[in-house]
């Protein structure tokens, strides 16, 4: 039913039963004592290698595995990457190495006596089997696998089906989901913590101003400021929250939520001082924290100077700098935050557009950490500018034109 849905998208299936070990010859003697269910009768191995490389766009050799002989015939199905992935089988949620491969994990939950209904006609039909064999495996292994193996899996499942593909409403809500992820750009697919705001002609017009090197500097300053309340507005979404009821000057009940007021903003000294106005705007009272870092020479990125919170370690912070761009002053002020005791999951870089390269230095270091930002560029520069970028944004946002090196590294990107 999702890959009738996904009609426009390239979809492939996979099938762990494909991935069924051979049977030797003195295990053939007593296939009826063999226990099909249990993990060890799968290559899992080799379906996590398969898998992988399908991830990263390498064409895989599946298994074709014969139900009468118990056997993978020397035919393997090739199988070339696509769009979307689909694996199914009764133990993909059991093996970490597996689930953890996993962009949407689903567990389709069925009513024990049509598990047993379906897998009565299947194996009399399909596998030329007669029902009391099919009786007996049930009641001395199938049952207690599914107990063991297949049920506890349940709680990895992102999603739980009743009632499998007669259940529309859920299959809709998948695909729906699945159209919003392909739409996504790839790196927010690699890195489930980068978030990008939705993108709409307002957005791309704002963008198309400042960027315009010929935008005044009043405009630029007035349209920046847009686009950063909208990133700060994004990023505050993404704080834990918790539900609260109140009452409405009706004397109706409003069921709606509270976001955590342990909160503090950092902004990267010169550039991330343009995010504090939209931030102190959004978060009445706000402590907002410096720092400015500093590279130059063979020396590296240098921390200069720091001003932040003393309780900083118990509060969730918003680190402010509008471009990401190599990624390592970012670095630099994240290690800062980490050796102030702030969790990286409890960290929210914002900025208004990041490079690829950045990102992808940002995340490999701090994985739990979230980047939320309105545009990824494309690369960046032998100079280290991001392509096509903005120029010097806190030259342009400040109206200054200061020379001195310790001014032009900070205006690149921190």
């Amino acid at each position: 039913m999702i890959i009738l849905q996904l009609r426009d998208q390239r979809v492939v299936l996979v099938n762990q039963d494909s991935f069924y070990h051979s049977l030797s010859d003195e295990q053939l003697e007593k296939v009826h004592e063999y226990n099909f269910d249990h993990p060890d009768a799968f290559n899992t191995e080799l379906l996590r290698l398969c898998m992988e490389k399908l991830k990263h766009g390498e064409p895989v050799n599946i298994p074709n595995y014969d139900f009468m002989s118990h056997k993978s015939t020397e035919q393997a199905r090739k199988v070339n990457p696509s769009d979307v992935i689909i694996v199914e089988g009764i133990l993909v949620l059991h093996d970490p190495r597996v689930r953890d491969l996993m962009n949407m994990k689903i567990f389709v939950d069925t009513d024990s006596d049509l598990r047993l209904a379906r897998r009565i006609q299947r194996d009399t039909v399909e596998r030329g089997r007669n029902v009391q064999n099919v009786l007996d495996q049930y009641a001395k292994y199938v049952k207690p696998s599914f107990e063991e193996f297949i049920l506890p899996s349940k709680k990895h499942a992102d999603i739980i089906i009743p009632r499998g593909a007669d259940n529309d409403v859920a299959i809709d809500l998948i695909v729906q989901h699945i159209h919003t992820k392909l739409g996504q750009h790839d790196l927010c697919k690699i890195y489930p913590n980068v978030f990008v705001i939705h993108s709409t002609f307002q957005i791309r017009g704002m963008h198309t101003l400042i960027r315009d090197a010929k935008t005044a500097n009043h405009d630029f300053v007035f349209y920046a400021d847009r686009l950063i309340r909208l990133v700060v507005e994004h990023g505050l979404g993404h704080l834990p929250f918790t539900e609260k009821q109140i009452i409405t000057p009706t004397g109706s009940v409003y069921t709606g939520v509270v976001f955590c007021k342990r909160l503090c903003g950092v902004s990267v000294i010169r550039s991330g001082e343009s995010m504090e106005n939209a931030l102190r705007a959004c978060c009445k009272g706000i402590k907002i924290g410096k720092i400015l870092i500093h590279g130059e020479g063979y020396s590296g990125r240098q921390l200069i100077y720091e001003k932040l919170p003393a309780d900083i370690s118990s509060r969730q912070v918003l680190l402010l700098d509008p471009v990401l761009a190599s990624g390592n002053s970012a670095i630099k002020a994240i290690s800062l935050l980490r050796s102030k005791g702030v969790p990286e999951s409890n960290i929210i870089f914002l900025n208004l557009i990041a490079a690829p390269e950045g990102i992808r230095a940002v995340c490999k270091k701090f994985p739990l950490l979230k980047i939320v930002t309105s545009e990824i560029d494309l690369s960046l520069n032998k100079d280290l500018h991001v392509i096509p970028g903005m120029g010097e944004f806190a030259d342009r946002y400040f109206g200054t034109d200061d020379t001195t090196p310790l001014t032009r590294q900070h205006s690149k990107e921190l």
